[in-house]
């Protein structure tokens, strides 16, 4: 930003001749300000002094009504802490239609496989006089949306890879699965037993313990997941299954 002031010569003389050397009144600061240079040489600044508000007995200005005005909308528009919006207001005056007890069991076996007892259980807080839960879970069972096959399944597709047969096995007692469903996931589950508990092992541990409390820990960590003792035996002695 380039800064007006009085032009020196190259020789330190002005414009109307030669300068006294001890005339420091005609020294010039090029980044002096022009109000500070008009002041040390006794002018008044050229600034326009600021106007004055109006008297109590004159009329506000119009920037006074737009400030008045401003204030008031602000006013209206600012809510409490913890109001509600006006369009909240209305949807929670609008009654939402209820959710039939079907359309609440649709909406759970469609995010996942249940069986017939956790479903059950989740329902019967939203049963109505003029429900029938047991009819529900008849009519969901004869078209398909609800199987107990399909939830053991479920159930040892999502368990098998951290648990053992006995955790798997109890949690398909637990839901009231057919025995017959339940033998077949056993033996499924047998034949895989030792691959995958050291699958687990392998992930947790991966060395063979060097010391008694080293070994029993392990034993410990595998047999709290569901596996059997044989087969943490023959993990934790590094012998093949075959």
């Amino acid at each position: 930003m380039i800064r007006k002031g009085r032009p020196l010569s190259d020789a330190g003389r002005s414009a109307d001749g030669p300068r006294d050397e001890d005339d420091s009144s005609e020294r010039f600061d090029p980044f002096e300000s022009f109000d500070a240079h008009d002041r040390a040489e006794g002018r008044s600044s050229r600034r326009a002094p600021l106007k004055s508000s109006p008297s109590a007995g004159s009329e506000p200005s119009e920037t006074a009504e737009v400030a008045e005005f401003t204030e008031a909308t602000y006013s209206r528009s600012r809510r409490q802490p913890g109001e509600a919006k006006p369009e909240q207001d209305e949807a929670k005056n609008s009654k939402r239609p209820a959710r039939s007890l079907k359309g609440r069991a649709l909406g759970y076996l469609s995010r996942r496989e249940y069986s017939r007892t956790e479903l059950a259980r989740k329902l019967k807080p939203f049963v109505e006089e003029t429900d029938s839960l047991d009819t529900l879970l008849d009519q969901l069972e004869a078209e398909n949306w609800l199987s107990n096959s399909r939830f053991a399944e479920s159930l040892i597709h999502r368990r098998s890879s951290r648990l053992g047969a006995s955790r798997i096995l109890g949690e398909l007692k637990q839901h009231a699965v057919d025995p017959t469903l339940v033998e077949d996931a056993k033996a499924q589950l047998r034949e895989t037993e030792f691959a995958r508990a050291q699958a687990v092992w392998q992930k947790k541990f991966g060395e063979r313990p060097e010391t008694p409390a080293e070994r029993a820990k392990q034993q410990r960590f595998l047999a709290s997941r569901g596996f059997s003792g044989a087969t943490i035996g023959k993990i934790l002695r590094g012998v093949d299954e075959e």
